[in-house]
């Protein structure tokens, strides 16, 4: 079977390297010496993996289920690179595939009772699916509605005649005989009794049909959260056995099972993801690891935090406690991730003074460091770690990753304090350019749509009419080149994924911008055509108003 791949059949021969700067590094500790081992992700490997994703676009079968595939640039022992590619899990229900990196040594050992396990957890989602469905289930919803509506309608009738009885007592309390009047009374209690008398009679009736629709639905719950425990027990004494028969050979030769790599036990799936694939391959095969890059492709994952065609470093639960085993032999190592500031600046500084400082961030990067270790890499993190004071930087605004242009950061509080200030009351001017995936038909105007993110599809944003936030951007078309828009926008708010939004929903433009995927623009390109290129605010210090700009560069 082919595993190894040439060049050519993902890039150009003439592919020329923009920029050799690592935008993500692998990286762990070694168990024995305590190194720190690093593997890049660079211009190149990013580059391989587009050319797979075209490969996989042609293909309707790659799309049926969301995923993790991956890439490694390797080096022969003659010094010819080559390519491997690997999916993670199952591909369309087989775990080897022509073309891709075969799973881990171990899992022919347990092939049976895998098998065996996932017909049970099958049938145990079957039945769960079932009892999730139950009818009574319904019929109870709708029959409690009647209830309510019932009962609801008879207390506001009884409402009504307490008040009509309380005003009939005012009334004849000065008109009738005490003999009269204590006959008068003693109805509009008995009136009194009988509709509470109703009432009850309804509440039982209420119970006495409900009760039984009750009980069988929470033996029905009970029996799916035992259902739910089996299938828990069923998954970990399969993956206790996985991980037993599962070894992964690191480059000094050592093979190890997971269960003795991570005796504590490690989450469903591990050993199944692209890294540890194609790092194990590599390893057996006397191949040298050069780069290495991971992405999504078909459908988002259930929480939506994956998008097609991003890409992603190896995942905290399953890839990086493997990490430091895995690439244990390799040598030598990667140069520091950060270069140093001599000979130019991986973040292009726009303007910088004692207060503040600009920079043209590049598309990719993400503006601060995020939550988890693979996403460190940010402008914030890159400039703390040039700029002799850098620890004090902060940053005033922020830019989506995949948006490059002019991003602002304080260098004291005072000044980061007033800069804040200003974008919130609106007295910041920005302007972005875009290209978008279709030809626009409108010349200029204003979209206003308010936007809302769901905190359950982060970070997807839509339009909300409820629940949004007021959302305003004015646009000009700049040109129309054969099937795409070039567009100025400027956003007089400030919202989370705004122009993107303003340009994809129908109420807005109604056509995605170029590259992002995340809204529905499924052309593959290198990058999201947005660009905040130009930004003119007030020194907070200098009482002086700057003009910055940065060349679009699509």
């Amino acid at each position: 079977m082919v595993v190894l791949h040439a060049l050519s059949n993902f890039i150009d021969c003439d592919f020329v390297i923009s920029d050799s700067t690592p935008s993500y590094w692998y990286e762990g500790r070694c168990l024995q010496s305590g190194d720190r081992l690093k593997l890049p992700r660079t211009s190149m490997s990013e580059a391989i993996a587009h050319g797979l994703m075209q490969q996989l676009a042609k293909n309707d079968c790659y799309s049926r289920e969301g995923k993790m595939y991956g890439i490694l640039l390797v080096e022969l022992l003659n010094g010819e690179q080559r390519i491997l590619k690997a999916f993670s899990g199952l591909l369309n229900g087989c775990s080897v595939v022509e073309g891709w990196v075969p799973p881990i040594p171990g899992r022919d050992e347990v092939a049976l009772e895998e098998a065996r396990t996932l017909a049970q957890l099958d049938a145990i989602k079957q039945e769960i699916l079932s009892l999730k469905q139950l009818t009574e289930r319904q019929q109870y919803e709708t029959l409690s509605d009647d209830f309510e509506q019932q009962l609801q309608a008879m207390s506001d009738r009884h409402r009504h005649c307490k008040h009509q009885r309380q005003q009939k007592r005012q009334q004849i309390c000065n008109i009738l005989t005490p003999e009269a009047l204590a006959i008068a009374l003693e109805q509009l209690d008995e009136e009194s009794r009988q509709q509470g008398i109703e009432r009850r009679q309804l509440k039982r009736q209420q119970n006495e049909v409900l009760q039984p629709l009750q009980q069988l639905i929470a033996a029905t719950d009970t029996r799916i959260s035992e259902l739910k425990q089996q299938r828990k027990a069923l998954s970990r004494q399969l993956q206790a056995q996985m991980h037993a028969t599962y070894s992964l050979t690191n480059f000094s030769g050592r093979s190890l099972s997971l269960q003795q790599l991570m005796p504590g036990g490690l989450p469903t799936g591990t050993g199944d993801c692209c890294a540890p694939k194609l790092l194990h391959y590599a390893a057996t095969h006397n191949l040298k690891p050069i780069a290495m890059a991971e992405f999504w492709w078909g459908a988002s994952s259930v929480n939506q935090d994956k998008i097609q065609g991003e890409f992603y470093g190896a995942c905290i639960e399953r890839c990086q406690p493997l990490m430091g085993f895995l690439l244990s032999g390799l040598r030598p190592n990667p140069p520091a991730p950060f270069p140093a500031r001599e000979g130019g600046d991986v973040i292009p500084i726009i303007y910088e003074d004692k207060w503040l400082i600009a920079v043209n961030k590049p598309a990719g990067l993400l503006s601060v460091p995020g939550r988890y270790s693979d996403r460190q890499d940010s402008v914030l993190s890159r400039l703390r770690h040039l700029l002799p004071d850098g620890m004090m930087l902060v940053s005033v605004h922020r830019l989506d990753r995949e948006t490059s242009g002019i991003l602002l950061l304080a260098r004291d509080r005072q000044t980061h304090r007033q800069l804040s200030q200003q974008f919130q009351q609106r007295q910041i001017h920005k302007v972005y350019e875009a290209i978008l995936s279709g030809v626009a038909i409108a010349e200029q105007g204003v979209i206003d749509l308010p936007l809302w993110g769901d905190p359950e599809n982060r970070p997807y944003q839509k339009v909300d009419w409820q629940n949004g936030k007021p959302s305003l951007t004015q646009f000009q078309v700049m040109a129309r080149e054969q099937d795409y828009t070039r567009v100025e926008f400027t956003p007089l708010t400030g919202r989370t994924h705004q122009l993107r939004v303003h340009a994809a929903d129908t109420r807005g433009l109604g056509i995605t911008i170029l590259g992002d995927r995340l809204y529905g623009c499924d052309a593959v390109t290198s990058r999201l055509h947005l660009h905040a290129r130009e930004l003119r605010f007030k020194h907070p210090q200098l009482e002086k108003t700057l003009y910055l700009q940065a060349i679009t560069p699509f």
